[in-house]
């Protein structure tokens, strides 16, 4: 089977991935093996899930707010301040709500497997440090193109700006943004923390990545190999959890070493501010509302 994602081989990510090609070898005892491809080798994220529905790649692996375009449920994991911590977050995902939202995708041919951490979202900007919601008054900041990042930068007083990621560090370098919001290993990998100078750990979104294959493999298993994919994805979910947190150890060693100023707000702030983004989802999805009290209320 073809595994093909667009991270590269140190992201913690691609380290999970390959404790699920190992777990499924063993598993199986070597009746199926993953063939790895990452750094986008076969395509970008849509080119690749393209490549999945129609069976000549198995598996990727995709963030939560991409499948949302396919999978409404996927959508609501990106509220801000939805999980009140990261025990809260797996409890979820790892429960009856996350294992109903993996199936849901299959009418797409899309079948998730199991959720990877992909940490949580913090601002960081070049010439102003954001200590409260207030900072962030006429600051232009990245987001990427998803309509739940912008109401929520929007909601507290940014002016969101999409903007692809490739074109980020020299859109910060040379003023077009103010900042940009992202998790600790990857404001490290992008480089951005050369010219950004402050980090804000206001965590507003915590959107997991998901382990997905093509239904049109997945049909062709056997009952019993299904049982081997499903047990070796959850071993690799485990293990993936330890590679994130190490990541993000080692990503806040170096911003720090680095001279970057972090910055621990109080985050009731922004979550009282960014109440708003919840509002006009559910106006907008009247029938995803009730999922969200569910998952509030675990």
């Amino acid at each position: 089977m073809y595994l093909a994602h667009g991270l590269p081989q140190t992201h913690p990510v691609h380290k999970g991935i390959l404790k699920f090609q190992e777990a499924l070898h063993k598993k199986s005892n070597g009746k199926l093996e993953v063939k790895v491809f990452p750094d986008g080798q076969l395509g970008s994220e849509r080119e690749v899930l393209e490549l999945l529905q129609i069976g000549s790649v198995a598996i990727t692996k995709v963030s939560a707010a991409t499948l949302s375009n396919f999978v409404p449920e996927y959508s609501v994991l990106g509220i801000p301040y939805l999980f009140r911590d990261k025990a809260h977050q797996f409890s979820v995902l790892e429960g009856e709500i996350g294992k109903s939202i993996l199936k849901k995708g299959s009418k797409f041919w899309l079948r998730g497997l199991c959720y990877y951490d992909a940490g949580s979202r913090s601002f960081y900007t070049k010439e102003k440090a954001i200590r409260t919601p207030e900072d962030l008054k006429g600051l232009k900041i990245r987001v990427m193109n998803n309509q739940m990042a912008i109401n929520m930068v929007n909601a507290l007083g940014g002016s969101a700006t999409p903007l692809a990621y490739g074109e980020l560090y020299t859109a910060i370098q040379q003023g077009v943004v103010d900042g940009a919001e992202n998790n600790p290993p990857s404001f490290v990998s992008s480089n951005h923390y050369e010219i950004s100078k402050y980090y804000t750990l206001d965590q507003h979104s915590a959107v997991p990545d998901v382990l997905i294959m093509g239904t049109k493999y997945w049909d062709k298993l056997t009952d019993q190999e299904k049982q081997w994919v499903e047990a070796a994805a959850s071993e690799s979910s485990e293990a993936q959890k330890q590679y994130w947190n190490e990541s993000v150890a080692e990503s806040m060693k170096k911003v720090k070493d680095k001279g970057v100023e972090i910055i621990i707000p109080d985050k009731s702030l922004f979550a009282e501010k960014s109440k708003s983004v919840l509002e006009t989802f559910e106006k907008e999805y009247p029938e995803l509302a009730d999922l969200v009290h569910q998952i509030k209320a675990q």
